[in-house]
């Protein structure tokens, strides 16, 4: 599993600059007003030497009341899912009170806490960490979130130790398969059913689930390994103490899955948890199939309009297959199956350099680039940069005023050829040195010049 690290800290330190470094994001609001930041935000951190899920929080004040009650209870959660903690403190403000608070509430975790001091561009390290030493938790580090100063130290601190884990590509013997979506949608249901018993607690109760469960299995002579996980609710709803790392434990599921599968509740709609969580395990890179779930309920006449609105609230993956199913009597389930190993071996797949470079060519002259500044935009050849997701790497001229469109144009084109069903084609560009450029020009010889006056001789 991935280690998930939460960044704690009074309100207006800098939590939220933080977190978009760590992740190469804009996600978190970033703005100079206290307590923007209310609700937990995950992402996958980039910053360090290993993969991890980072978690924003609000800020923690000492008796709070109103909003900042339910702030308190949200970063309190996220502590709970944490494995590890960074305290953010502001180098240029001082030692406040607030920050003993805080200190105070995250001994009680037990968790280790990485003491950072944000804002510390242009200071004595030295002199603004002196203060801070009376917190107990060892020699601060100086950061400065909003110019990137000292943030990939930070996480080489905080998560020394950890080795690189293998990612999922290095071990394609077993499908790992992620079943993920919000509470009571069938998830346990459908896991029992492909297994073929009952391996999970499966319940008309939300929340049943309440931490990712693996589960090998074989199936038609493949091995899978499935990853049920808790329902991903919207975290005004989230009230029980005890339901712990939904959302942080799901993204640890996508990244070691090959495949995910989202479901769906038929009889409701696609809500904004469903395409957050879908988005992220696009972003991700991961195979996606789309179960709509409880589909033998749905009247005949009603079933053509959910298809139309499913159509349109989930446009942003258009390649992500849909499948109406019946988890509770398996209609639709081996279909499922069958998508789930088709989509694996494509994410898998191996790519010739000859084959992708003749696809790119042919992309080329059914429909050329545009002109940017009078001049064309030169693709010259392709190859493969990696697998799950497929990764192609595209070399040329002027590659970084290609059109968001045409990277989707040559994704379909890449996608149909090589049959590279229900997975996302990331694509690279790189541009090639210009031999004319001076550093890269013929060399010139020096001649000697004739003195003024003096005649060539002939």
């Amino acid at each position: 599993m991935l280690p998930v690290v939460a960044l704690v800290g009074r309100p207006n330190v800098g939590k939220s600059t933080l977190f978009n470094v760590l992740t190469s994001t804009r996600d978190a609001i970033v703005a100079d007003v206290p307590g923007l930041t209310r609700d937990r935000q995950y992402g996958f951190g980039r910053v360090g030497p290993v993969p991890y899920v980072v978690i924003d929080t609000g800020g923690l004040v000492e008796n709070p009341s109103g909003i900042e009650a339910q702030m308190r209870a949200q970063t309190e959660r996220a502590v709970a899912e944490a494995d590890y903690l960074v305290l953010l403190a502001d180098a240029r403000a001082g030692l406040s009170p607030q920050d003993h608070f805080v200190v105070r509430e995250l001994r009680r975790s037990g968790k280790p806490v990485t003491l950072a001091l944000n804002k510390a561009e242009g200071l004595d390290s030295d002199v603004v960490s002196a203060d801070f030493h009376a917190l107990g938790l060892g020699e601060p580090l100086t950061i400065s979130a909003s110019h990137g100063q000292g943030c990939e130290t930070l996480m080489e601190h905080v998560l020394a130790g950890l080795e690189p884990q293998r990612d999922a590509d290095d071990e394609p013997d077993a499908i790992r398969i992620a079943v993920i979506g919000r509470p009571n949608v069938g998830k346990s249901t459908l896991v029992n059913r492909l297994l073929g018993e009952e391996r999970v607690i499966a319940d008309a109760e939300p929340g049943t689930t309440r931490d990712s469960i693996l589960v090998p299995f074989e199936r038609d002579g493949r091995s899978f390994v499935l990853i049920d996980t808790a329902g991903v609710r919207r975290r005004s709803k989230v009230e029980d103490v005890v339901e712990r790392a939904s959302v942080a434990k799901t993204l640890q599921a996508i990244d070691e899955a090959h495949v995910v599968i989202l479901v769906l509740d038929a009889h409701d709609t696609v809500a904004e948890q469903d395409a957050s969580v879908l988005g992220i395990a696009l972003q991700r890179g991961r195979a996606l199939i789309i179960a709509v779930n409880k589909w033998d309920g749905i009247p005949q006449e009603q079933r053509e309009d959910i298809r139309r609105q499913l159509s349109l609230k989930l446009d942003f993956v258009p390649f992500a297959p849909l499948h109406f199913i019946s988890a509770r009597h398996g209609t639709g389930v081996g279909e499922l199956v069958q998508s789930t190993v088709r989509a694996f071996e494509a994410a898998m797949r191996t790519m010739p350099t000859r084959e992708l470079t003749r696809t790119l060519e042919h992309a080329l002259t059914v429909h050329q680039p545009p002109l940017v500044r009078g001049r064309r935009i030169k693709l010259r050849y392709a190859h493969q940069g990696g697998r799950n997701p497929p990764r192609i790497v595209i070399h040329g001229n002027q590659t970084a005023s290609v059109p968001d469109a045409y990277t989707r144009y040559l994704g379909n084109v890449f996608r149909k050829t090589f049959d590279l069903f229900a997975t996302p084609v990331f694509i690279e560009y790189r541009t090639d040195s210009n031999p004319y450029r001076r550093e890269h020009a013929r060399p010139k010889f020096d001649r000697p010049r004739r003195q003024a006056g003096k005649k060539r001789k002939r």
